[in-house]
């Protein structure tokens, strides 16, 4: 559903004048994508249907080829914006 969501805003940036802010918001996804897999667990419980596990892995491209999560970002904005960030992306320690 990120990767989706992801691609959709990519593409819709394609179509007009992208802010340079708006760019760094989405270039950041894209390099803490590139930081590693992503994952969560939900595991409990109700009266109703009883016990429930459910689960998310994600994983980019970027991540599985060993891209440098910086260079990512910096080439994301530049092609979003023809520009280099205007920012330091927030990534994930």
């Amino acid at each position: 559903m990120k990767y989706a969501a992801l691609a959709l805003l990519l593409a819709l940036a394609a179509c007009g004048p992208v802010s340079p802010e708006r760019a760094a918001q989405v270039c950041e996804e894209k390099a803490r994508l590139a930081q590693g897999p992503t994952g969560t667990i939900t595991i409990g419980s109700n009266s109703r249907s009883g016990s429930y596990v459910s689960g998310e892995v994600g994983i980019s491209l970027d991540s599985f080829s060993g891209k440098d999560p910086m260079v990512v970002y910096e080439r994301c904005v530049v092609d979003m914006t023809g520009q280099g960030p205007i920012r330091m992306p927030a990534l994930r320690s």
